[in-house]
């Protein structure tokens, strides 16, 4: 048995909610040998990146952080991007995780060495690590997805997404063009359309929406909130009760989800006056099936004179204009597409080898699988934080986040009381898992027949967990050791680098 001793015991990939998580609870759990590799020049993820007009979060601000390091003086209900970035820079910095953190370090590769029981790593600069334990936390929200148009090529004007907002692009008085009508599109549309001289919002499938509860938090709140950590902490579980609720129509009864379809028709028909027009904005799939969205100002935006809502398919995009199906054709000067990200896509664009060198995209050809959305058969010591089948869709994804990482702390302790190696799902837990999971997918509203983001190209549930997130919690409080295989002991010298 070889008792080659790694760089790292643990090396995360990956600094936003996910990836700082992890590496406050290694420090508070005295696994103090861990290295955070971030690509981008600063923590936060996907709250860094997007900085789009109006980026904000549709989970109310105390729910969306940390249990641990709840914060008192959010501005809002509904948290907004530049705050929730300052928020995260401050965790990193008052739980002292800076240090470990290697910016600009964007990972390309990770293959398990079976003989020395760890993972090597290689980054994009051509720098390399090696790790008894691998935590991937690069979130589903980082690698954007732009659809196929015939001759986007040719198109002369300004084009970006809007996870890659152009801050230098001049929008006064121009024509633009919006490109789907998702989560982003929502916030950005009611920013840009009093400037633009003409807006063109492309939608293919309308979204339900229904109002979106925001406010300021008053001072005398926030007062309270300091001065009465009790009082913040009851606040916040009254949030998550609330939240809760809402998912038993998700994924108990979806009958429950009438009462949030007529709220969503009444803010509609109380937005929009125009029956034409109402009636492009209502969708023909049941309310849940797809993203249900939060908002005050889109739909009236959308009855601007200087704004037009195309349902027609587009068929090309020339030079200076975009040509929809019926063949109409409209100038435009900017195409912003807000058309998400490729969540399915769980761990592109790091190439992942475990057992006998099997990538992970090949393991998951039938549909992406994991053991409580945080192990895989076949690929020891590898975590993965927001994996398959581990988000909620009406819920904290900190939460989440939270629940996993204990999880991943709990199977460290259990190598580490064992001495042991590698830790591994055992293939047939994590089929019997999954097969339960998918019986219980096919009872949710996420699979009432639309095409969503929650299905891969299959028709498969893979992002989505189909019950209620305590449940999750109360599924990733224990670690049973029969579910798992451990490897073999290594050496007290080895061994006890979990702890030193």
């Amino acid at each position: 048995m070889s008792s080659t001793r790694p760089d790292f015991e643990v090396l995360i990939i990956g600094s936003g909610f996910g990836g700082l998580c992890v590496a406050i609870r290694l420090e508070q759990a005295g696994f103090p040998s861990y290295v955070v590799l971030e690509s981008g020049p600063d923590v936060g993820g996907t709250w860094r990146v997007n900085t789009y007009p109006g980026c904000a979060c549709d989970i109310p601000s105390h729910l969306y952080s940390y249990s641990f390091e709840l914060n008192p003086d959010w501005s809002r209900m509904y948290p907004t991007q530049p705050e929730i970035w300052k928020y995260l820079q401050h965790c990193a910095k008052k739980y002292r995780v800076l240090p470990n953190i290697r910016f600009n370090s964007e990972v390309r590769e990770a293959s398990y060495d079976e003989a020395a029981h760890l993972w090597r790593v290689r980054t994009q600069t051509g720098d390399a690590y090696t790790a008894r334990i691998v935590v991937s936390a690069m979130g589903g929200l980082s690698r954007i997805s732009y659809p196929r148009i015939n001759g986007l090529e040719q198109f002369r004007g300004r084009v970006f997404h809007s996870a890659e907002w152009d801050h230098g692009a001049e929008l006064k008085g121009k024509r633009i063009g919006v490109i789907g009508t998702g989560a982003s599109s929502i916030q950005i549309v009611p920013r840009i359309a009093p400037e633009a001289g003409r807006l063109h919002v492309f939608q293919r499938t309308p979204p339900w929406i229904v109002p979106k509860l925001d406010r300021n938090i008053l001072a005398a709140e926030r007062f309270l909130f300091r001065r009465l950590p009790g009082y913040m902490r009851l606040f916040r579980s009254l949030l998550y009760l609330r939240q809760e609720m809402v998912g038993l129509g998700y994924t108990v009864n979806p009958k429950y989800m009438r009462l949030l379809e007529r709220l969503s028709r009444r803010h509609l028909r109380r937005s929009v006056r125009d029956p034409a027009l109402r009636q492009k904005l209502t969708p023909a799939y049941q309310i849940g099936c797809k993203r249900v969205l939060l908002s005050n100002d889109y739909l009236k935006t959308l009855c601007r004179p200087n704004v037009e809502v195309v349902s027609e398919a587009i068929a090309e995009v020339r030079e200076g204009s975009v040509v929809t199906v019926d063949g109409q054709e409209r100038e435009v000067d900017a195409l912003i597409f807000c058309t998400g990200f490729r969540t399915t896509d769980l761990l592109s664009p790091v190439h992942f080898s475990g057992r006998n060198g099997v990538g992970l995209n090949d393991a998951w050809r039938s549909g992406a699988e994991a053991f409580r959305g945080v192990t895989v058969a076949g690929f020891p010591n590898l975590f993965l934080l927001i994996g398959p089948n581990s988000r909620v869709g009406y819920n904290s994804i900190v939460f989440m986040i939270e629940a996993q990482t204990h999880y991943i702390i709990e199977c460290l302790r259990l190598m580490q009381r064992n001495g042991a190696s590698s830790i591994e799902a055992r293939r047939e837990e994590q089929v019997r898992f999954n097969q339960r999971l998918q019986q219980r997918m096919g009872r949710t509203v996420y699979a009432s027949g639309c095409k969503s983001w929650y299905l891969d190209e299959s028709g498969k549930g893979t992002i989505l967990w189909p019950g209620l997130s305590s449940q999750y919690w109360k599924d990733t409080r224990r670690l049973t050791p029969a579910e798992y295989i451990l490897g073999t002991v290594l050496e007290k010298d080895v061994s006890a680098a979990l702890l030193s």
